[in-house]
């Protein structure tokens, strides 16, 4: 197949300098440069699961269920 694409610069300079590194031709270097592409674009993403790691803090200072304790004892009020 024949067609024109156009490349933008920093592309093209990556291009160029690939292709002279391993000495073959535009064509085949876009070619392969697609092929991969393509199979990364259309493979499914393997992201490795998200873990978080546990401290033990100990016992709470005070009850965080209770946001006007909470926010006294943050803000350094004398809340008792």
């Amino acid at each position: 197949m024949r067609t024109t694409l156009t490349i933008e610069d920093d592309v093209a300079v990556q291009l160029e300098r690939l292709r002279r590194s391993r000495d073959v031709s535009l064509k085949d270097l876009v070619n392969e440069a697609l092929r991969l592409g393509l199979r990364e674009m259309n493979s499914p993403k393997k992201r490795k699961p998200f873990r978080t790691r546990t401290f033990d803090v100990g016992k709470p200072l005070f009850n965080i269920d209770n946001v006007a304790e909470a926010l006294a004892y943050a803000e350094g009020e004398d809340f008792k």
